[in-house]
């Protein structure tokens, strides 16, 4: 777990190259235009580990860049055991990356596991996995993230009131 005064938190998915990179880098913008940079720790894993080491998938990397996000020095990696103590919120895109990390999670941990738009907007909501569709999915679910990552930031800013940096 990080200071208490900084949050951290780990966004989720399956392989880690398609919504979690673009949730950890929409999410990092949205910190750093506000100044808040040092208040927060960001990273994103995937519950597999097909695409460890990779970059994101080339659609995501081209949605983040019409947008002015840069995904290009990410790489996937899968969700390890220290995630759980390093973390103090961890995010899955959809239903089943939660099952999976609940799963996943040592009966130690003391991170808090949550879908992402629940969390974030407090409606249940699965972030689609766009790998197997087109360019126009990459679009969608980069809205979908950038809305729910604003909500999150403005719901965790305001847990941090008066936390300086």
């Amino acid at each position: 777990m990080t200071h208490e005064n900084r949050k951290s938190i780990l966004f989720v998915c399956l392989g880690n190259i398609c919504r979690s990179p673009l949730a950890e880098a929409v999410f990092r913008d949205i910190v750093e235009t506000a100044g808040a940079a040092r208040r927060f720790e960001i990273d994103s894993a995937g519950t597999g580990a097909w695409h460890v080491g990779n970059p994101p998938d080339p659609r995501s990397v081209e949605v983040g860049r019409r947008h002015g996000i840069d995904l290009s020095r990410l790489r996937a990696r899968k969700v390890v055991g220290s995630d759980f103590d390093r973390f103090d919120l961890i995010l899955g895109m959809d239903r089943s990356n939660v099952a999976n990390l609940t799963a996943m999670a040592p009966a130690s941990s003391r991170a808090r596991i949550a879908e992402f738009h629940d969390f974030s907007t407090g409606t249940p909501r699965d972030v689609p996995d766009p790998y197997y569709g087109g360019d126009d999915g990459f679009e969608e679910v980069y809205r979908m993230i950038r809305a729910a990552a604003g909500s999150l930031f403005e719901k965790l800013g305001a847990d941090m009131r008066g936390v300086s940096g």
